[in-house]
């Protein structure tokens, strides 16, 4: 008989980190699952157990909470994406036949302890699979540890950790005594790293033995005093009992009842399907009623003409009597389809494209209408009148799919085979799908969407794409340069602290030198190395200038490879970079940008902001910066017809000053900015449906005090708490949320019997309005800057778009007037109950205009 005994947490944990960005379509995040299940299989086929356990950690305090009130007092909460997928595993555990265990005041480690003296006691293998060496100090007498690592898993036993570490098991309790563990805030003798602690027990086995004979030991003068300090014995006994794993832990302590039990198939296709974990249905051979968006694939009984090549002229009285253009054109081929003819030119088919096409006045649909108008300005020519383009209808139907290409769009969407040729599948179908995403959106109420916004809003795309933006390569050039010569007289410095060269870069030289070398506190080996990571930096600060110097070291690095080098990249042969601004990337409606990441150019430091430098406008022109202030919370005031707000807003008030002196109960002028920040993370987090916990990471304070803001907040603005609970009950009824300007997102999470999920749904429920109404504000914005700007024919052009920003680039003489157009046509893009406040400034490079 065999037990595994699984150290949930830990393993959970491991996955989570080691598999990134894997979520459903939904945006709800598997990937802590997706690795916890394939880790999960892997330990099954490894030691085919007869009985299984999965122990988990409470959030409850433990015994050693009690002891030592600092324990684990520096670690960071759960990340929300991790903590959403915990209770889900749990589920999965037990649908699997697995036995989930918790103890309260105990923890997950302890359960193993637990199991490991259960085993030894009634001679049964026990395997405790984890990713904590903590456990290792359990390996012995029938008891396996398997121990997840980054490359694949180790199994020790007593001999096997004595090989390793040169101690006993038993005897690494003694060793965590010495050296604290920084993870756990366990603080050990000061000054006393692992190297030592390992030696000495090696040595003397037991920390009592060490200190009962100081004077005698065979070690440097400076470990002695370490050890002979004030407090040092006290601090090393008290470590060593919060090291070490109790086998107390109240379990039902038959073995028996862990014994692996039938699959619960039925809840297992379930979860697993609302995840979305296809590979695991396959894999654990499940079944279930599968739902299909479309009805049955008929076969359309239409028999097609196909007219290679015709005469322009023959076409163009074809096209006159259809009243309509239908087309895709791509590498030089023009499709056309019309009723039951389709028209296909791979000889002239530019010409036919510019004659056809650009110059008739007929209304148009095609696919990718952007990439389309790019294609008509190379040719030096417009594209007008364009009606329909699918791929910005499907993301208006489907928001949260993985792909818009025209393929997955006609299997997604079309319920009727077409009888042609394989190379004339798409033409021949596309008026079909056109009308059917037409019929769609037209229920969803976002045809007018389509029409007024998203459609001429990828002209200003396509024009932003075309226009660039000039960047000054010498600058960029010299500052990288500048760079350099800081980075290298830190490199020096850093060498010189540490009394020798080493790669700055490897986390495990840097480890060596930082926690071996120079003895600094606080270092937390993991299986790698030691963790250099910013926390642990920040935190060694204030014991060693090295630590600071390493910060600024990353920081320069940082700036010269990915932004001086990547700009530098991608800057065209007219100095100027052509970014791509994607219309269909995001979930809430924004615009995106890639080649460069326009969103990304650095702005939270200083020497970051310098960057903007190098972005300027052409000679003879200037740059209109206008930006939209607080355009969120505006939205909300609006949405939520909050009275407070909206006054507060119609009489120009501070908004975070006035909800700090709302939520601290202070007059304005006693408020503190301090108190500005923590009410300025309220008002922005309650836009994205922050809870407690992530509010109190965010501001530092405890998770009682962050609900007390919260409290206070939704009491002191009770039109949004009442817009809060009416828009979550109304997506729950309905499936999904809906915009100001009827941008419809889909939510079935929020209608999940899985109150994980369901909690993920209402978080969305809350932000899309916001985050979708602004989204649509800024794109009505950009379309009527364009407009305006060419109605009137400035020599002015929208040339970039970041978040709440737009930039112009305008020749000096017209810069007067498009600095109304831009201030104009931002503030009445839309009528709210407050008003939209725009600021605009001018300058001959980004950095000018921002700043």
């Amino acid at each position: 008989m065999k037990l595994l005994a699984i150290d949930g947490n830990s393993i959970l944990n491991r996955s989570f980190y080691g598999v990134r960005g894997l979520s459903n379509s939904k945006g709800m995040p598997t990937n802590a699952i997706f690795g916890f299940l394939n880790m999960l299989d892997k330990m099954m086929a490894e030691t085919q157990p007869d009985m299984v356990a999965v122990a988990f950690d409470r959030s409850e305090p433990t015994f050693r909470h009690q002891q030592f009130d600092g324990y684990k007092a520096n670690r960071h909460g759960m990340p929300e994406d991790l903590a959403v997928q915990l209770p889900i595993a749990k589920q999965l555990m037990d649908a699997l036949g697995y036995h989930v265990l918790e103890c309260p005041g105990f923890e997950a480690d302890d359960i193993m302890g637990t199991f490991a003296r259960l085993c030894r006691e009634q001679k049964v293998d026990c395997v405790i699979s984890s990713g904590d060496r903590d456990n290792l100090q359990l390996a012995g007498d029938g008891v396996t540890v398997r121990l997840a690592t980054n490359k694949e898993a180790i199994f020790y036993d007593a001999e096997k950790v004595k090989e390793q570490y040169g101690v006993t098991p038993a005897e690494l309790v003694e060793v965590k005594a010495l050296m604290g563990d920084s993870s756990d805030n366990i603080p050990g003798v000061k000054g006393i790293g692992e190297k030592t602690a390992l030696s000495l027990i090696s040595k003397y086995h037991t920390i009592d033995s060490i200190f009962e004979h100081i004077p005698e030991l065979d070690v440097t003068t400076r470990v002695k005093n370490l050890l002979g300090g004030e407090t040092a014995r006290q601090m090393a006994e008290m470590s060593r009992e919060l090291g070490k794993i109790v086998d107390n832990a109240p379990i039902d302590e038959d073995l028996n009842a862990y014994l692996v039990q039938p699959q619960n198939k039925e809840e297992l296709y379930r979860i697993l399907s609302e995840l979305e974990l296809k590979k695991f249905i396959e894999k654990y051979g499940l079944s279930g009623e599968q739902r299909t968006e479309t009805p049955a694939v008929t076969e359309q009984a239409i028999q097609y003409e196909i007219l290679q090549n015709p005469s322009l002229e023959s076409a163009k009285e074809l096209l006159q009597k259809a009243g309509q253009i239908d087309f895709l054109y791509e590498q030089a081929r023009l499709l056309i389809a019309e009723n039951d003819k389709i028209l296909e030119y791979t000889f002239g088919a530019e010409q036919a494209f510019s004659e056809l096409v650009l110059q008739s006045p007929l209304p148009k649909r095609t696919h990718d209408v952007k990439t389309i108008y790019h294609v008509a300005s190379s040719m030096g020519e417009k594209l007008e009148n364009i009606i329909f383009s699918t791929d910005l209808a499907a993301y208006l139907l489907d928001a949260l799919a993985k792909s818009y290409d025209l393929p997955i769009l006609m299997e997604k969407y079309l319920t009727k085979a077409i009888s042609v040729e394989e190379q004339y599948q798409e033409i021949a179908a596309f008026p079909l799908l056109c009308d059917t995403m037409k019929e769609l959106l037209e229920q969803k109420g976002m045809a007018k969407l389509l029409a007024e916004i998203e459609l001429p809003l990828s002209r200003v795309l396509a024009s932003m794409e075309m226009e660039g933006f000039q960047v000054d390569v010498q600058g960029v050039r010299q500052f990288g340069e500048m760079l350099q010569l800081e980075i290298d007289q830190l490199t020096a410095e850093i060498h010189d602290m540490a009394g020798e060269e080493f790669n700055i870069n490897s986390p495990k030289e840097l480890g060596r030198i930082l926690f071996d070398k120079l003895q600094l506190p606080t270092g937390k080996k993991t299986k790698t190395g030691y963790s250099t990571n910013v926390d642990v930096l920040e935190k060694l600060s204030a014991y060693h200038p090295i630590a600071n110097a390493v910060l600024e070291y990353r920081k320069l690095t940082k700036l010269n490879s990915t932004y001086v080098a990547g700009l530098l990249k991608v800057t065209g042969a007219d100095h100027r970079v052509h970014s791509v601004f994607k219309q269909t990337e995001t979930r809430t409606g924004r615009i995106s940008s890639t080649e460069p990441n326009m969103q990304n150019i650095p702005i939270r430091t200083e020497l970051g902001r310098k960057m903007r430098r190098f972005f300027t406008a052409k000679e003879g022109y200037v740059l209109l910066d206008a930006d939209y202030s607080q355009i969120e919370l505006r939205v909300l005031a609006h949405i939520a017809n909050d009275q407070k707000m909206i006054e507060g807003f119609l009489h120009n008030a501070d908004i975070h000053t006035m909800t700090a002196a709302q939520v601290f109960h202070l007059p304005p002028e006693m408020v503190t900015s301090e108190m500005r920040r923590r009410a300025k993370a309220i008002n922005f987090g309650i836009v994205y449906g922050i809870g407690a916990f992530s509010l109190s990471q965010d501001i530092h304070v405890s998770v009682a005090e962050a609900r007390e803001y919260i409290n206070s907040y939704l009491n002191t603005y009770p039109g949004v708490k009442q817009y809060m609970e009416q828009i979550v009950e109304q997506s729950a009824k309905t499936g999904n949320v809906t915009t100001m300007f009827g941008r419809v997102r889909e939510l079935p999470e929020i209608q999940s019997s899985n109150k994980n999920i369901r909690a993920f749904g209402e978080r969305v429920a809350l932000n899309t309005p916001i985050q979708g109404t602004a989204a649509d504000i800024i794109k009505i914005a950009m379309v009527r800057v364009y407009e305006s700007l060419k109605q009137e024919k400035l020599d002015a052009r929208l040339i970039l778009q970041v978040h709440d920003e737009l930039l112009i680039e305008s020749s000096i003489q017209d810069a007067p007037r498009a600095k109304e157009i831009l201030k104009q046509q931002m503030e009445q893009a839309v009528s709210l109950s407050v008003p939209m406040k725009v600021d605009v400034a001018e300058g001959k490079t980004w950095y000018d205009a921002k700043d």
